[in-house]
């Protein structure tokens, strides 16, 4: 019973196969194949316009030669305190720009609050040159706690970016989960809502190795080539990567992987609420959970197989002495088997 993270599943077998199949011949190298090209149109068909692709290996380098790109001198990005990007990088995002910092941002359930927003960029004032200057605004999508920007909030955090200029990012690590959560399309849930860059991940949601840039004005993605180069994450093999998003689109794969995975968190999650030895800290939106329990169920939950982690308890939960905040993650690899066996685990 793993729900330990999703990064911890393994690779989906039409992806597996992908690989396989275009594992043979000689191909050009660097994203200029024939198969490399062919998925560059597959994003547009996607994002329904043309739009600029890049390959890269994980979602911290699409965070940071996002940024990189957008970087300004003295540059600062806007982002939730509980952001990827501010929390779990590394400072790859400073160090890949030359500096530029992560201002923490306040909001509810991991998502950023507009008037928090708005008095945040205003602490850099244009004329105040000590400070730095507002460079991007930067929102997780799903978010680190398991929660989803609706398409109103979305578009709500785009017009506070357009009066101050400045472009917006979406991290999308876990795209597909929110997305089928929203019942949306890509369109609607980025450009159409005022997102200039996505990180588009794929590699929680069953590929081994596929994460983009996707820069919705090709224009604007001129330095983007030789900002990947420069970071070493331009691929000689990129087929590879290539091969993935082909087979992850194909038959609507990635929708249906991300189905999957949410539908076993809201299975997880009601058992959770039905348990009398846990209860959930609020309520999941895509293929996280989270729930409070006493920290010996914890440890005997543990003790009869199951991979969860502890988590820090964000500002005004509540938690009782001896309990704790603990994420449970499900995945493509999820079975309705290891819920029910978990569930009933709680249950003793």
């Amino acid at each position: 019973m793993n729900f330990a993270s999703d990064n911890w599943a393994g690779a989906h077998p039409a992806i597996c196969e992908a690989l396989s199949a275009h594992a043979h011949g000689f191909h050009e190298a660097y994203g200029q194949g024939e198969l490399d090209r062919k998925v560059e149109r597959l994003f547009c068909e996607i994002f329904e316009r043309d739009v600029a692709i890049f390959f890269v290996a994980t979602g911290t380098a699409a965070n940071s030669l996002s940024m990189t790109l957008l970087n300004r001198p003295g540059g600062v990005v806007f982002a939730h305190q509980q952001a990827h990007m501010r929390e779990d990088e590394g400072g790859a995002p400073e160090y890949l720009t030359g500096g530029a910092r992560v201002h923490g941002v306040s909001g509810p359930l991991g998502r950023i609050d507009p008037a928090a927003l708005e008095a945040a960029i205003r602490l850099y004032p244009a004329e105040f040159i000590h400070a730095g200057q507002p460079m991007a605004v930067s929102i997780t999508q799903s978010n680190e706690i398991g929660g989803v920007y609706s398409l109103e909030e979305i578009e709500a955090i785009a017009g506070i970016c357009r009066a101050h200029d400045l472009p917006l990012h979406m991290d999308g690590a876990r795209f597909a989960n929110a997305l089928v959560s929203l019942g949306t399309t890509p369109a609607e849930m980025t450009w159409k809502r005022g997102v200039d860059i996505v990180s588009f991940g794929a590699t929680k949601n069953g590929c081994w190795c596929a994460e983009a840039i996707v820069v919705m004005d090709p224009a604007r993605a001129r330095d983007m080539p030789f900002l990947r180069k420069r970071a070493a994450h331009l691929f000689s093999k990129s087929r590879f990567i290539a091969a993935q998003f082909e087979a992850y689109f194909r038959d609507d794969l990635w929708l249906r992987n991300a189905r999957h995975a949410n539908a076993m968190a809201a299975s997880l999650a009601a058992h959770i609420s039905k348990a009398a030895t846990a209860r959930l800290a609020w309520q999941p939106q895509a293929n996280e959970v989270f729930a409070i329990l006493r920290e010996e169920t914890a440890a005997a939950l543990r003790e009869r197989g199951a991979f969860f982690y502890p988590w820090n308890a964000p500002a005004g939960l509540q938690l009782a002495r001896g309990e704790g905040l603990y994420r449970f993650v499900t995945s493509f690899a999820t079975t309705v088997e290891e819920v029910e066996v978990f569930g009933a685990m709680l249950d003793r």
